[in-house]
C-alpha cells in the first residue's frame, strides 16, 4: 500500500473514531482518548530511535516537557492556536535531539542511556529555576470553554492529537520503507559492520535523534491546554519515560505497527484501572506486563503473531 493510500485509511479511521466519541457523547471518553493517543505518538517517536536505531532513550519525559513548557512560555508570552505551538514545539524539541545527539550518541548501550536520563534532570533543574514559565511552583494556562464548530475544547484537544497521531504513523511507516529506515536497521543490527560499509552511521542517528524528539515534544505542546496546571514534577512525570519504552516493547519495536499495538493495550488497561482502581497501578501494570511480554513474547506481541504465522506457512 502505498504512503498516500495507508494515510488515507488513517484518515477514514480517524474520522469514524472522532465520529464515535461524538456520538458517544461523554466528556471522559475524550478524556481518556486524548491520554491514550498522546502515547501512541510518544511510543511511536521513541520507537524511531529505540527500535530502528536500536538506541534506548530514557529521556523521553524531558521531549516531551520541552514540547508542554513551550506552549506555557508562548501562554504567558504572546497566545498561538495550538496547532501553530505544536509545529514551534516539534523544532524546539528537534533541535534540543540534535543537540543531544552531538554530545552523546558517540556513547552506546547503557552509557548513551543513562546520558539521555541526565538530559531530563538538566533540562527539569532548569525549568525549576525558570519563573517565566512557573518555576516550581508551576503555572496555570487556562484553556477556553469551546472553539467554533466543534463546540468542547476537550473535544478540539482530542482531535490536534488524532491528527498528530496520524501524522506520526504515517512518517514512521514511510521511514520504515525507505532507504533511512534500512540505515537504521544496519545500525541496530550491527553498527560497526555498517561503519565499516560505509554507512554514515552519526549522521543518520543524529537525524533518529531529531525526528523522534520533535515528534515527543510535539506530543507534550497540548498538554498544558488538557492539564490546565503545569509543574515541573507533571510534565517531567516517570510514567512518560516508562510508557514510552513499555509501549514499544510489549507492542514490537521492529515495526510502525508494534508501538500502536503497545499503547492501545497497555494505555486502555491503564484508563480502565484509573477508573475501576485507581491511577496508583498503572506502573504496576506496566512493569507486570513487560514481565509476562518478555518471558511469553520477547519480540512483542506483533513480532509473537509474525513467528506463529510463519510456523504455520512451513
Amino acid at each position: 500500500m502505498s504512503t498516500f493510500k495507508f494515510s488515507l485509511v488513517l484518515l477514514a479511521v480517524g474520522a469514524l473514531v472522532f465520529a464515535a466519541a461524538r456520538y458517544v457523547g461523554n466528556d471522559y471518553v475524550f478524556f481518556a482518548g486524548y491520554t491514550v493517543l498522546q502515547f501512541i505518538v510518544l511510543a511511536t517517536a521513541w520507537n524511531i530511535l529505540g527500535g530502528y536505531t536500536g538506541y534506548v532513550n530514557f529521556g523521553s519525559a524531558a521531549f516531551f516537557a520541552v514540547g508542554a513548557y513551550t506552549t506555557v512560555f508562548f501562554h504567558n508570552l504572546y497566545p498561538l492556536p495550538i496547532p501553530l505551538l505544536v509545529v514551534i514545539a516539534g523544532i524546539v524539541a528537534g533541535v534540543i535531539g540534535i543537540g543531544m545527539g552531538y554530545l552523546t550518541l558517540r556513547l552506546r548501550g547503557a552509557f548513551f542511556a543513562i546520558a539521555t536520563l541526565a538530559l531530563a534532570v538538566v533540562l527539569q533543574t532548569l525549568v525549576v529555576n525558570w519563573d517565566f514559565v512557573g518555576g516550581s511552583r508551576g503555572a496555570y494556562v487556562i484553556r477556553p470553554e469551546s472553539v467554533p464548530i466543534l463546540g468542547n475544547y476537550i473535544n478540539y484537544l482530542f482531535l490536534v492529537m488524532l491528527l498528530l497521531t496520524i501524522i506520526a504513523l504515517v512518517v514512521a511507516r514511510t521511514i520504515e520503507r525507505s532507504q533511512l529506515g534500512y540505515g537504521f536497521a544496519t545500525i541496530r543490527d550491527d553498527e560497526q559492520a555498517a561503519e565499516a560499509s560505509g554507512v554514515p552511521t552519526l549522521k543518520l542517528k543524529l537525524i533518529a535523534t531529531a525526528i523522534s524528539g520533535a515528534f515527543m515534544g510535539m506530543a507534550g505542546a497540548p498538554f498544558p491546554y488538557y492539564i490546565g496546571y503545569l509543574e515541573p514534577s507533571s510534565a517531567f512525570g516517570l510514567a512518560y519515560a516508562v510508557n514510552s519504552i513499555a509501549m514499544p516493547m510489549i507492542g514490537g519495536t521492529t515495526s510502525w505497527i508494534g508501538p500502536l499495538v503497545g499503547a492501545l493495550v497497555l494505555g486502555i488497561t491503564q484508563q480502565v484501572a484509573t477508573v475501576t482502581i485507581s491511577s496508583a497501578v498503572n506502573l504496576l501494570i506496566v512493569g507486570v506486563l513487560l514481565v509476562v511480554f518478555v518471558v511469553v513474547a520477547p519480540n512483542g506481541i506483533v513480532g509473537l503473531i509474525q513467528d506463529r504465522l510463519r510456523a504455520r506457512s512451513k
